[in-house]
């Protein structure tokens, strides 16, 4: 359990009132004395995200408290951790149906990326609130705080060999197996597009593979998008464009932390993880706008737009999943500009044929507060990615509905599974929110965690 947790309900600790805008004057009748003084002479409006420490009679801390403004955000309490002196708090009051989530947001509110600054902090303490499993709170955080560190990492520490170190750590601390297929030997056991978008970059391009779980269990498959950084090959990107792509390996950072949620919840699986790890450079032996490549499943794709590189190196590796028969098939990637244009960063499209499937993901991510979005696998666009000379193009003409025919792309890889579903994620956070700097961010594991608890649950 995160060390930020405290158990002993009797421990010493300083009551923090969440707070609804709306409900601010009836607290401060409710609580004669310096504190409620206080609310009014500050100027405190409880809005959402806004800390108000509380003075005792001599001058000390008596309380705080955190405004909620609505109260539509559960993980508000995530301000908590930068602005409380370093002690132990409880949460005072009614928490509603959701103090695991005021847990978690408190524990998020604890991340730093420190690994270049060495501005490590300390940050206060809070005793679990009634009934909160800390062990989950603190699994759900943690793998929250992995894909946050695996995004944030630069590409000088977060190549493709670094991808497949942090692999194998994940791996480590579950007891899995992990193997890695790498440099031509991608060639050799039939990858050619993920060696294709990889070759032309000094670290080798590979295929990071993870298994875990008993051999009988029901088959789930994890497919993540491992673009350590993306230059858009010979179809260059910008300079502008480039700032963020560190971040195109948030796929592979956001299925590896869900792997290790379900590991570490034991869940009845049999679990495996394929990260194709690549960076999309440019060189003389850099694939090129034109070129015919062939895929794993065999259909031959002709390049129109190197930057349209993801699709490639996951249809490989989907088409290696789909071979098994998994009865969930999950493939998480940023993928498209188009899906931030369709919905912006905090809320990722997910596609799939799978009408029940996609109800329990729009319900998880309701429940979850994690937020997701269902779009059209439209058929009608599927012929916008035709080509003359190959059977499909990976670049799908005129420009509309960029992310609707990256993901009727990628289903012509799969055909075996029993249900796949495809995540657009962004990765990023812009704009900071309570216990969610600007930065690399977690996206859709939460909903999908939730998803897989209720479908197969801890073995007994």
């Amino acid at each position: 359990m995160l060390e930020i947790f405290v158990t002993k309900k009797d421990a010493a600790a300083t009551p923090v009132w969440l707070v609804r805008s709306a409900d601010l004057q009836n607290w401060a009748a409710e609580h004669a004395g310096a504190g409620a003084a206080w609310v009014e002479t500050s100027g405190f409006k409880a809005e959402a995200g806004k800390v108000l420490l509380l003075p005792d009679g001599s001058g000390g801390l008596s309380g705080a408290i955190l405004g909620i403004g609505d109260g539509s955000d559960p993980f508000v309490t995530g301000a908590l951790a930068a602005s409380l002196p370093v002690q132990t708090y409880r949460l005072a009051g009614a928490l509603g149906e959701t103090p695991e989530k005021a847990a978690l947001g408190f524990a998020l509110g604890t991340y730093g990326f420190a690994r270049y600054s060495g501005k490590a902090r300390q940050y206060p303490r809070l005793v679990l609130p009634d009934g909160v499993d800390g062990e989950e709170v603190s699994r759900v955080a943690r793998a929250i705080f992995l894909v946050r560190d695996l995004i944030n990492t630069p590409t000088n520490d977060m190549s493709p060999a670094d991808l497949a170190a942090a692999a194998h750590a994940v791996a480590e601390a579950h007891e899995a197996k992990v193997s890695v297929i790498e440099g031509d030997e991608l060639l050799d056991r039939n990858y050619p597009m993920i060696h294709a978008v990889g070759r032309a970059a000094a670290v080798a391009p590979r295929l990071i593979d993870l298994t875990w779980g008993r051999f009988d269990a029901p088959k789930v498959t994890l497919v993540g998008k491992g673009v350590c950084f993306d230059t858009g090959g010979l179809d260059l990107k910008p300079s502008s464009a480039m700032l963020l792509m560190k971040k195109d390996m948030g796929g592979a950072a956001n299925v590896l932390a869900l792997a290790a949620l379900v590991m570490g919840a034991k869940l009845d699986v049999r679990l495996r993880v394929l990260i194709p790890a690549v960076e999309n450079s440019v060189s003389g032996d850099a694939f090129r706008p034109g070129d015919i490549l062939r895929s794993r499943k065999g259909l031959t794709v002709e390049i129109g737009n190197t930057d349209a590189e993801g699709r490639l190196v996951l249809a490989d590796a989907l088409a290696d999943a789909d071979a098994e028969e998994p009865e969930l098939l999950i493939d998480m990637a940023t993928l498209t500009g188009a899906a931030r244009t369709a919905l912006g960063p905090d809320l990722p499209p997910f596609y799939t044929d799978d009408d029940v499937l996609a109800a329990e993901i729009a319900a998880a991510a309701a429940s979850e507060f994690d937020p997701l979005w269902r779009m059209p696998l439209w058929q009608p666009y599927d012929g916008w990615m035709d080509s003359k000379i190959a059977d499909v193009n990976n670049a799908g003409e005129g420009g509309f509905a960029g992310s609707i025919t990256a993901a009727l792309f990628l289903r012509r890889f799969v055909g075996n599974a029993k249900s796949w579903v495809h995540f657009d994620v962004y990765g990023w956070a812009p704009k900071p929110k309570p216990g969610r700097p600007v930065g690399g961010e977690a996206q859709a594991i939460r909903a999908l965690y939730a998803v897989l608890k209720d479908r197969y649950g801890p073995r007994e």
